[in-house]
């Protein structure tokens, strides 16, 4: 089995474990950045297997350049999304923003008013 055969590649930012929906970047996010075990996060991603996560660190071994921009491309678009996200809210989100401002406030006022 060649190491290649663990992944399907969808598009050149998009590189998934083949029987999942989990891309690759999650393993060595857990991996890198978080410096999970392995062993660890086989045990939070249960529909993987153990050989499959020691496969993505080897690729990303294997192909440090490579993958180490997809991360990097990876993380910048999240970084992208999450302002864009911030800026213009989804209804629902900007409803429990204020829902979360008034039971602060109301909180806060009786705790107060317990206090005098």
């Amino acid at each position: 089995m060649q190491l290649e055969d663990y992944f399907n590649f969808l598009r050149p930012d998009d590189i998934r474990l083949k029987g999942s929906r989990i891309g690759i970047e999650t393993i060595l996010y857990e991996y890198l950045f978080r410096a999970r075990t392995p062993e660890e996060i086989a045990n939070i991603y249960t529909s993987l297997t153990l050989e499959q996560v020691y496969a993505t660190i080897l690729y990303y071994l294997h192909n440090k350049e490579a993958v180490g921009k997809y991360i990097t491309e990876w993380l910048e678009w999240g970084e992208k999304m999450q302002e864009e996200q911030r800026r213009n809210p989804r209804p629902v989100t900007e409803k429990l923003r204020k829902f979360k401002a008034e039971r602060d406030a109301r909180s806060k006022a009786d705790a107060h008013s317990v206090s005098l």
